[in-house]
């Protein structure tokens, strides 16, 4: 992970996010780390504004979600994590996004505690902005945190967990 020294391990913390869509696009319950005990997990965090995101996160997450469809042992998981632009950055926007890219994975709004602080997923896991890729392995511990990634050595790893 970019941020950590080398050999420490770090767990993931329970998603503090409240607002949810399915892969249909359809409100949700929410969803929690915890639902996906024992699977690889790729967590997308965005903006639904941030021309970034548009233009290498989102097709970068596509191309991935895509390559590895097949592979039940990994989810992905996007969440809007809101830290500016909370008029903007909505859960209706979140949806438009999700259909804008034909993601059949769920999506999370996160707008902080109030709808006007900072994401608790960005709190809570330390990111450093949008676009932003996490990798939480099976035992839900961080195994890749950065907004810098190369969607095909990603999907060439990812293509190792079975």
């Amino acid at each position: 992970m970019s941020s950590q020294t080398e050999n420490q391990i770090f767990k993931a913390p329970e998603f503090d996010v409240y607002q949810w869509i399915d892969a249909n696009g359809k409100k949700t319950t929410p969803i929690k780390l915890s639902d996906f005990t024992g699977k690889f997990k790729i967590v997308y965090c965005f903006q639904s504004w941030c021309p970034g995101c548009h233009s290498k996160g989102l097709p970068d997450l596509k191309k991935m979600v895509n390559a590895l469809k097949d592979n039940n042992k990994i989810v992905f998981i996007a969440i809007q994590t809101v830290f500016e632009g909370h008029q903007s950055n909505t859960f209706a926007k979140m949806v438009e996004t999700q259909k804008q890219y034909d993601l059949e994975i769920p999506f999370g709004h996160d707008g902080g505690v109030d709808g006007k602080s900072r994401s608790n997923i960005m709190n809570n896991y330390q990111t450093g902005g949008t676009p932003w890729f996490l990798f939480i392995d099976k035992y839900d511990n961080i195994v890749y945190s950065d907004f810098h990634l190369n969607p095909d050595a990603a999907i060439e790893f990812l293509k190792t967990i079975k």
